[in-house]
């Protein structure tokens, strides 16, 4: 038998027909999947210093376990010493079982890690979507502290099917996000 994430598994034998009997969808086809995660981190610094950008890179790899692409600016801008097509940033994005693997390590390990955690806002983007901001990268246990020379934050964004930002809040409060307890108007 196959491998199968804890939380692909908890996602089709809970999450859906939670989500099934709460918004009234008559297919399981309707009821809103996580499609993607995609960590992207800014690193603005290595215009001045080249290897910022090959550890940002190394540690985007060991934290989503998947190869980091490097972005690269689109355009000039002098008064940041930018040149089109220079390294600024670190992205990786998952899908299917991976991104199963990352978000069950995200709840269950990283999220407690961080100083005086209290649950994530609950902001959504309008389209079901939602993006969470890290402050530091040494949440994540793949990360060694000694061997780190600077602090990144990152952006982890949640890419779901979901029509709606209801929706898509509700999938993945299901899935176990830890939300802060918002009272609903």
């Amino acid at each position: 038998m196959a491998y199968t994430p804890t939380l692909k598994k908890k996602y089709s034998e809970e999450v859906i027909p939670t989500l099934k009997k709460e918004f009234d969808y008559k297919s399981v086809m309707q009821v809103p999947k996580l499609e993607k995660i995609v960590l992207n981190q800014g690193v603005g610094a290595a215009i001045a210093d080249k290897k910022i950008i090959e550890v940002a890179t190394e540690e985007m790899t060991m934290i989503a376990g998947q190869k980091a692409v490097q972005t690269k600016s689109k355009k000039d801008i002098s008064n940041f010493k930018l040149r089109k097509k220079m390294p600024i940033g670190v992205r990786v994005t998952l899908r299917k079982e991976r991104m199963y693997e990352f978000l069950e390590r995200l709840i269950n390990i990283s999220l407690p890690r961080i100083r005086d955690f209290r649950g994530i806002e609950s902001k959504m983007d309008g389209q079901g979507n939602y993006t969470l901001g890290i402050p530091e990268q040494i949440i994540f246990p793949e990360i060694n502290i000694d061997k780190v020379n600077r602090i990144n934050g990152m952006n982890i964004t949640f890419v779901t099917t979901a029509d709606s930002d209801e929706e898509g809040f509700a999938l993945l409060k299901e899935l176990g996000l830890p939300f802060k307890n918002v009272k609903k108007n």
